[in-house]
């Protein structure tokens, strides 16, 4: 096997993404990346695929393969010459090289594309970058079809309460009256008035500790569901804790830049974990069903009343006020429970499969130095 030493600017060149504020956005299959992954469509793409994007700043050492045209946005730093390497070995590589990466800038992490090409690297000849993608894309070939399964079973959820609770064809509408658009004994309510309780997150200090609380933060709860692999430990001090705990049924929403408007209800988690100041909690009261409000608010029409509220901001930032005045129908409690019912099992199936993502995760991530550093051969 040949390796061989170079600076990274010689083995690949990146580029900053593009600004693409929310209400600049046009309706389109193309996928907009920031730091975090994809977060949202454009009818335009910035760059050809294949792509590799990684964060430029916030959370530093996610990279994403793209395998369609896509819009890089300023968040991110993307290759715009692969240098005849091979372009998903180049992701896995980089992703190797920024793992553990260390910026100067303390406050705000963040990565200077000019200092990473000149980090020093090694790297094997095509044919041996070609074997390792192979065997690391098998991981991740498996992830992506156990998310394809996890998106089918939400979309069944979603389209269930859609039927039931925008079209009003649920358990019994044939002989239940129609008032002003809503059904007898249900009610039009405000998120707002459905919470127990509405908090802001914790702001953790700069400081790193492998012992604690996991740390939810907003790139933690975009993705279809939260990896509990990849979140951090959160320095805290226990008296201060309960304030930021969460439990099961909580629904958290960001509420600050091109996320703003996500949200995630917490089917499974973490046993001990607390959530970030750019996040805000709403814990449901318990007569009201946290998965059929959980659904609502994990929708695309929620996110979008959301960022038409924060109008076309370069850095949007909505309150809880604004995030808890949307209106929800809320049907009776047996209603609810119907409903709770016929969807549990899909969540429950989606958590079997998240669960075994991070298994294939966790055994990739141990493989990629090993076959990175040479000290696998294949």
């Amino acid at each position: 096997m040949s390796w061989h030493s170079y600076r990274l600017g010689e083995v690949l060149t990146l580029k900053r993404g593009h600004d693409l504020p929310a209400h600049s956005r046009q309706h389109g299959d193309v996928p907009v990346v920031s730091s975090s992954g994809i977060t949202g469509r454009h009818n335009e793409a910035k760059a050809k695929a294949p792509g590799v994007v990684t964060g430029r700043y916030g959370t530093i050492g996610e990279v994403f393969y793209l395998e369609e045209d896509y819009w890089p946005l300023n968040t991110s730093l993307y290759v715009i010459d692969f240098k005849r390497n091979d372009p998903r070995f180049s992701a896995y590589f980089l992703r190797n090289i920024l793992k553990g990466y260390q910026s100067e800038k303390a406050a705000v992490p963040g990565v200077d594309r000019n200092v990473l090409h000149e980090i020093k690297v090694r790297v094997p000849d095509y044919a041996v970058q070609r074997n390792i993608s192979d065997i690391l894309s098998a991981y991740d070939d498996l992830i992506e079809n156990n998310r394809r399964r996890m998106t089918l079973l939400e979309e069944s959820a979603r389209l269930l309460y859609n039927e039931w609770f925008v079209r009003l064809r649920f358990p019994g509408y044939e002989h239940t009256r129609i008032v002003d658009g809503v059904p007898e004994g249900w009610l039009r309510q405000t998120l707002a008035t459905l919470c127990d309780s509405i908090d802001y997150g914790y702001t953790a200090s700069a400081e790193k500790e492998e012992v604690g609380p996991k740390f939810l933060r907003i790139t933690d709860i975009v993705p279809q569901v939260i990896d509990w692999t990849s979140v951090p430990y959160c320095p805290i001090e226990e008296n201060r804790l309960a304030k930021f705990r969460l439990i099961e049924g909580d629904i958290l929403i960001a509420r600050t830049g091109a996320t703003v408007g996500y949200a995630k209800r917490l089917h499974k988690l973490h046993s001990e974990t607390v959530f970030a100041s750019y996040l805000v909690r709403l814990r449901i009261r318990p007569e009201i069903d946290s998965l059929m409000v959980g659904i609502f608010v994990e929708s695309d029409e929620y996110k979008c009343y959301v960022q038409s509220q924060v109008g076309g901001a370069a850095q949007p930032n909505a309150n809880a006020k604004v995030l808890t005045a949307a209106e929800i129908l809320v049907p009776t409690p047996s209603i609810q429970n119907i409903f709770h019912n016929s969807v549990e099992s899909l969540m429950n199936q989606r958590e079997v499969l998240q669960q075994q993502n991070q298994k294939l995760r966790a055994a990739r991530d141990l493989l990629l130095p090993r076959l990175m550093s040479g000290e696998l051969t294949v």
